[in-house]
């Protein structure tokens, strides 16, 4: 299986905006029927972690039994990833397709992955944990470096908080890697960072431009959130296609 490598061409961010909404805009109701949908079916799943954290936590809602609490917990959480996951593959590949010129239908996105929703979870777990070992890491040597000196904990703190920002923008395309790219969790880290390095700058000018267009549409409060959330995966999608090719390596198109 070949693995995907950066493109011949540089990241262009604006041009990776436009074709992002014009993605978008084959296909708006769907994009947002579909987002209605898996909203809906979140709120009952949070509403079950939520209420059960809080009988366990604070003795909140005493009704509960805290056994009953303990499930709410473990159903909701399970329910809130598993509905996650099939919302963002469903419109992470809708984008791709989108951007391939097809206008993909309510089916296209309403379709369960397993395999790739496996990929985006395996992946999503091991960033957490490398972020985790690292931070663990840092608490560790400020500690020791606090006997010492306490001035001295500085050091670690921006050391690994410089790591931490180049890591995260490395793993900007951790979504569509694990969709498109590869299949196995270490690979897709890696080559999130093989691929991100060369034009790391620009992969944080990307995700500056992002964060300002969820400042924007945040002043038109939740409505212009919901409008936002598909677009930016349109427009992340296009930018790793910029850089990774416009390839399927792992098949997700062809799945079902």
């Amino acid at each position: 299986m070949s693995l995907p490598t950066p493109g011949t061409n540089k990241l262009q961010v604006l041009r990776a905006v436009e074709d992002g909404w014009q993605a978008f805009c084959r296909a708006p109701w769907p994009f947002l029927l579909f987002q209605v949908l898996v909203t809906l079916i979140l709120v009952p799943f949070g509403a079950l972690l939520l209420g059960g954290l809080l009988r366990l936590n604070s003795g909140e809602l005493t009704f509960l039994h805290p056994v009953a609490a303990g499930i709410a917990v473990v159903v909701g959480a399970i329910g809130y990833v598993i509905v996650g996951l099939w919302g963002v593959v469903g419109i992470t590949r809708c984008a791709w397709m989108s951007l391939d010129g097809q206008r993909p239908s309510f089916r296209n996105f309403t379709r369960w992955d397993g395999a790739a929703s496996g990929r985006l979870l395996g992946s999503a777990i091991l960033l957490a944990i490398v972020l985790g070992v690292v931070g663990l890491v840092a608490a560790l040597i400020g500690t020791g470096l606090n006997a010492l000196n306490t001035t001295l904990t500085v050091i670690p703190v921006i050391v690994f908080g410089i790591f931490y920002i180049w890591f995260l923008i490395s793993q900007k395309f951790l979504l569509q890697l694990s969709l498109f790219g590869v299949k196995r969790p270490v690979e897709t880290l890696q080559a999130g960072v093989s691929g991100v390095n060369p034009s790391w700058w620009v992969v944080l000018w990307l995700g500056i431009v992002e964060s300002v267009i969820h400042a924007v549409a945040a002043l038109f409060s939740y409505g212009g959130l919901f409008v936002i959330f598909p677009v930016v995966i349109c427009i992340s999608t296009a930018a790793y296609r910029q850089l990774f090719g416009s390839q399927d390596h792992t098949g997700i198109l062809s799945n079902g």
